[in-house]
């Protein structure tokens, strides 16, 4: 099937990828442009992945403030170079991420955050809410609620508060498709007037 500049350009504009990796991702996804996004976002996950080495010691710090001064996050987000730091989409990305952060409230960042103490706990509530069923139903009715936890309180995990289609791990893997670069979300803080 030949693929046309203009499929390759709307594709583009959608997703900010590079004009071949669009072209390559139409061809291999017979023009369907749903298809091809699943495809770019997959790439960009792979690319991720295999910059998994790389250092990124250069960043950002994003910040964002509402309801009249009494919610503010501050979030920082490394990657490898200044250059990409400086960047429009990398701030973007920075200021999304810390709105998001602000919206909703997320406990860790990666699941592998999660202390096991409290893995373990939520564990147990949910098991003992659970009777007396087999204990194969048992866990597998565990571990769908243990990944809904994690779907909650870790920020990797939650859907973006501006597009339920697209978690952050979604966002940042197609922040570094576009970039080319490792992107690291290395800390955030979030703090509400009157709480501790």
């Amino acid at each position: 099937m030949a693929i046309g500049i203009n499929e390759i350009r709307e594709l583009r504009e959608q997703t900010g990828a590079g004009m071949m990796d669009c072209k390559k991702a139409l061809t291999e996804c017979n023009g369907n442009v749903e298809q091809s996004l699943i495809w770019l976002r997959k790439k960009g996950l792979a690319d991720i992945k295999k910059r998994g080495s790389k250092v990124a010691s250069e960043g950002t710090v994003g910040s964002y403030i509402h309801a009249g001064g009494k919610l503010g996050v501050l979030v920082e987000i490394n990657c490898e170079t200044d250059f990409v730091a400086k960047g429009e989409n990398f701030q973007t990305f920075a200021k999304e991420v810390a709105m998001h952060i602000a919206a909703s409230n997320p406990q860790w960042i990666t699941q592998e955050d999660v202390p096991d103490e409290i893995i373990q706990r939520e564990k147990d509530i949910i098991a003992s809410s659970l009777g007396k069923k087999p204990p194969e139903i048992v866990e597998k009715i565990v571990n769908g609620k243990i990944n809904k936890f994690y779907k909650e309180t870790c920020l990797l995990d939650q859907l973006f508060v501006r597009d339920s289609n697209l978690t952050i791990t979604d966002l940042l893997g197609e922040l570094a498709s576009k970039v080319g670069e490792k992107i690291v979300i290395k800390r955030f803080s979030r703090f509400v007037i009157g709480e501790e």
